[in-house]
This record gives structure tokens, C-alpha cells and sequence, in this order.
């Protein structure tokens, strides 16, 4: 059995110190495109507090019956503090699905030029990932620490686990839209609808088309299953991640592959180039 030599390890290691400061270096460009974003900086403090006291303050503490598909019982609930959870889930989404969707849309050209200089496309994607994870995770956990001044559920972090899992799914819904549509207001537009439409179907509250068969397609249903088990009930049965994990999964490939197609380098024969065209060193300011 052979051993790889110390001339061979060190010839490798340059190599993987390249491709992680690339990985590095482009997941910064991302993350901070997703930061500088202001009008969705400025929703976020302002709009997630503010919806929750709006919707809030127009339903009373009535009880209304919500089917719990993890014990397969109508759990009969407040309906003031279901209201709050899924107010929760509508601002998570627009947010970080608008988020995803203009930085996607406004970094199209930079990227492109990136794999040109040399970067390779899968550098780029991991970084895309990352930076959707990490504004995920801050947004979910800014939206699950306001709701305590209005209400505190007896289970907070299964609260944050849910609002985790649709803003990944609306996370990779962005990065799909931002990745296909051209159109600021068309992509916003289509943000905005299928979030409300999502979400407020999820709650029983003057709605008849909840407790339906049919919501477990709809994207929001795993995580709403989620945040209720964590406002409602003292367990964690694990039901809804499945559909929430099938989500965001779907969802994130048809972004990256979109996204894969649209910075792809072709050559003026008609070939796709499937690795760098040149050595990764120091790239150009990303745009504003």
C-alpha cells in the first residue's frame, strides 16, 4: 500500500487553498449584496414588529380548531396567537425571499464575469447557499425573539426551527425567480402573491379553505405544522420537517441550475467551458 509523498501533499495543498479563498471570497460578495439591500434591511426592523401588532390587535382570543397532522387531532388554539405565528411566517417569507430574489437578479452580470476570470461555477453556488442560510437563520431568529414582546410560546427555538424552514424555502424561491425573471416588479409581484396566498391559506381564522388535504402541498404547510407544535403543544414530533425539507430541496435546484445556466461560459465554438478558464486571483468590486 502506498502512501501519497510529502512533495505530492504539498503540491495539493496550494490547490485547496485557492479554492477555499475563492469559496470565501464569494460567499463575502454575497453576503454583503444581502446586507446592503436597505429597503429590505429597513422591512425587517420595521415590518415584522409592526405586522405583528396590526394583525394582532384585529382577532381576539377566541379558540379556533387547527388540524395538527402529527397526532392527527384538531387542536382547538388562540386564535390571536395562531394569528401571530403565521403573521411571523408571511414577513419571513417576503423578506427573505425578496432578499434572494434581488441579489440573484442584480448580481447576474458580476457572476458571469467571475467565471470568466476563472472562477468555477460550483464555488459560486456553495457560496449562494451559504449566504442563503446565514440570512435565513439571522432573519428567523430576529423574527422568533420579536414575537416575545407580543406573546411567548412555550417552545421558542421549535418556533424559530419553522420560521428557519420557510424562510429557506422562500430563500430558494428568490434565488429560482431572481435566477429566470428579468423584471424587478414581476419578480417582487410574484414574491409578494405567493407568500400571502401561502400563508394566510394556513390559517383556520375566517378561512375555509384551511384544515383542507390540500395545504400539504403548499409550501408553508411543514413549517406552519412546525411553529404550531411549538406555540401549542410541549413536543417535538418531527412532522412537517419532511415537507419542508422536499421544498427546499426542489426549490434551490431549480434556482442553481438556472442560476448555472445563466453564468455558464460559452466559447465561440458553441462549447460550454466546464472548468476555469484561468488562475483565481483578485476580481473586481461587486456592483453596487
Amino acid at each position: 500500500m502506498t502512501t501519497p509523498s510529502a512533495k505530492t501533499l504539498s503540491a495539493d495543498r496550494p490547490a485547496l487553498t485557492r479554492t477555499s479563498r475563492a469559496y470565501l471570497t464569494a460567499t463575502h460578495y454575497a453576503l454583503s449584496e444581502l446586507t446592503r439591500n436597505r429597503f429590505a434591511m429597513g422591512l425587517l426592523i420595521i415590518f415584522v414588529p409592526l405586522w405583528y401588532y396590526l394583525l394582532g390587535a384585529l382577532f381576539d382570543s377566541a379558540t379556533v380548531a387547527f388540524k395538527y397532522a402529527a397526532t392527527g387531532v384538531m387542536l382547538q388554539v388562540n386564535s390571536h396567537n395562531l394569528t401571530l405565528l403565521t403573521a411571523g411566517l408571511n414577513t419571513i417569507t417576503l423578506i427573505v425571499g425578496f432578499l434572494l430574489f434581488a441579489q440573484t437578479r442584480s448580481s447576474a452580470a458580476f457572476d458571469r464575469r467571475l467565471v470568466l476570470c476563472g472562477y468555477r461555477q460550483v464555488t459560486l453556488l456553495l457560496a449562494k447557499l451559504t449566504g442563503m442560510v446565514v440570512i435565513a437563520a439571522l432573519v428567523a431568529l430576529y423574527a422568533a425573539l420579536a414575537l416575545l414582546f407580543f406573546w411567548r410560546p412555550p417552545s421558542l427555538p421549535l418556533v424559530w426551527l419553522g420560521f428557519f424552514g420557510d424562510a429557506l424555502i422562500y430563500g430558494a424561491l428568490g434565488l429560482f425567480i431572481g435566477a429566470v425573471v428579468t423584471s424587478e416588479i414581476t419578480g417582487f409581484f410574484l414574491v409578494i402573491m405567493v407568500s400571502l396566498l401561502d400563508t394566510v391559506f394556513q390559517n383556520p381564522v375566517d378561512n375555509p379553505v384551511a384544515n383542507k388535504p390540500i395545504l400539504r402541498y403548499f409550501p408553508s404547510y411543514g413549517p406552519t405544522q412546525i411553529v404550531v407544535g411549538g406555540g401549542f403543544t410541549h413536543g417535538f414530533t418531527g412532522y412537517g420537517l419532511g415537507y419542508t425539507a422536499v421544498w427546499i430541496v426542489a426549490l434551490a435546484l431549480l434556482g442553481l441550475l438556472c442560476f448555472w445556466l445563466r453564468t455558464r461560459a460559452w466559447n465561440a465554438g458553441g462549447r460550454s467551458h466546464a472548468g476555469p478558464v484561468g488562475p483565481v486571483g483578485p476580481v473586481a468590486q461587486a456592483p453596487a
